[in-house]
Parts: structure tokens; C-alpha cells; sequence
């Protein structure tokens, strides 16, 4: 992997690491830099990376769940919620964690993580998935992507459609459908047979219609409402 995604021939993404162990903290941080992200910060505690994160404005924050004085899930409500006390922040999150419980998974994705790995991956794999998440991806770990994803569909289904849910067309639902399968803009271009520009469209007025602000969370509205369940 020579660099990190971002816009074509844009600058690599600017990644924020929090964990509370020094060594593993400093060797993820390391194998980042390697990879050719810029590890524009580092945090031992909710505290601290509240303050790093406010001052370096990353593209991606990768959070551990467990910190000396609160969780993760605090970070990503201060980040992305409704009373986030943190403005500005556009990026995603992706929870690194040694907890594979599902209690642990649910809520961190619903406060908003794009995504959730378990620490025993390999080096390379956790790079890897700071990587796609950096492209938009939602990256789980194996065996939590379907946990992930049936829970979410199935709480869209017991979830009444609100009459003044904003309609979309059969082509943005189809879009919609291959961006939570984890398609990007080209490849979903080639699978419908029509141009990259024309997805772009497509996925700029979905964002619109949704109110949502970026890919990332596009990606996590499909997921959330079970588009990623069609065929």
C-alpha cells in the first residue's frame, strides 16, 4: 500500500489515534505512517482526545472502546451526535478494540462508528481497514458484519415509515443498495451500466434528500435501514 485514500491525487488522509496502551498506540500509529497516512495526533483518554481531535480536525479518528476515563462511545457522541461538543468534524470513526461482544458492537456503531475491528487482526488488516474507511468503506471485522448488519436491518423493519420520509427514485434506491454493499462510485457505475459522473449524482442528491453530509454516512443510513439486504 503506497498511500492513503483520498481524492484522487489529493493528500492522504489525516488519521487520530486513541488508545490508553503507550506500545500499541505507538505501533499502529507507526505501521499508519508506513502506509503512507499522517498520524496527525495521538490520545490516551476521552479527555485528551477530545482536545487532539478538536485541534487537528482529522479526516479519521481509529478509537479504542475501553479508556481510563470513559468509553469510546463518548468520543463518537462528542464527535457525531446530537449534542456533539466537538463542531466541525466531518470525518468517520473506526473502533479498534479488543471487545468482540455484541453489546459493544451495537452501540458503537449506532452512536455512529463507520466501522469495527478487533485488535487480534493482523497488523496488516487493521491497515487495511483504516484504509477503506478512509475511502468511505464500512469495515467490520469477520463474524461482525453480519451481526452488524442483521441487527440494523431488522430494526429498520420494526421501524414505521415516517410519512415524511423523503422519497426517493428506483435508480437512487439502487445506488443507495450498492453503496451499503460497499460499491464505489465506479464500480457502481459499471454494475448499472452507466457513468461515474451520473453516480456522483445520483449519491449528491441522495446525500441531499437525506440530509447527510458525507459518504460515510450515506454508508452507515444504508446499513442502518437494511439496503444491504437486497440481492
Amino acid at each position: 500500500m503506497s498511500h492513503a485514500d483520498g481524492p484522487p491525487d489529493g493528500p492522504p488522509a489525516r488519521v487520530v489515534v486513541v488508545d490508553d496502551h503507550p506500545l500499541w498506540r505507538e505501533a499502529l500509529s507507526r505501521d499508519l505512517d508506513q502506509a503512507g497516512f499522517v498520524v496527525v495526533g495521538t490520545a490516551g483518554s476521552v479527555a485528551q482526545a477530545l482536545r487532539v481531535i478538536a485541534a487537528t480536525r482529522p479526516d479519521l479518528v481509529v478509537l479504542d472502546l475501553t479508556l481510563p476515563d470513559g468509553s469510546g462511545v463518548e468520543v463518537i457522541g462528542a464527535l457525531l451526535g446530537p449534542a456533539a461538543t466537538v463542531g466541525g468534524f466531518t470525518g468517520a470513526v473506526l473502533i479498534v478494540s479488543a471487545s468482540g461482544e455484541q453489546a459493544d458492537v451495537l452501540a458503537a456503531v449506532r452512536a455512529g462508528a463507520s466501522g469495527y475491528v478487533v485488535k487480534s487482526a493482523r497488523p496488516e488488516e487493521l491497515v487495511d481497514a483504516v484504509h477503506r474507511t478512509a475511502a468511505g468503506v464500512a469495515v467490520f471485522s469477520a463474524g461482525l458484519a453480519a451481526l452488524v448488519l442483521g441487527e440494523m436491518s431488522r430494526a429498520a423493519r420494526d421501524t414505521a415509515a415516517s410519512p415524511s420520509a423523503p422519497r426517493l427514485t428506483a435508480r437512487e434506491i439502487e445506488v443507495l443498495r450498492l453503496v451499503a454493499k460497499g460499491l464505489s462510485a465506479r464500480d457502481a457505475a459499471q454494475r448499472l451500466g452507466v457513468s461515474h459522473r451520473t453516480v456522483q449524482n445520483h449519491v449528491h442528491n441522495v446525500l441531499g434528500k437525506l440530509q447527510l453530509r458525507n459518504r460515510v454516512e450515506l454508508t452507515r443510513f444504508a446499513v442502518r435501514e437494511g439496503y444491504d439486504d437486497a440481492s
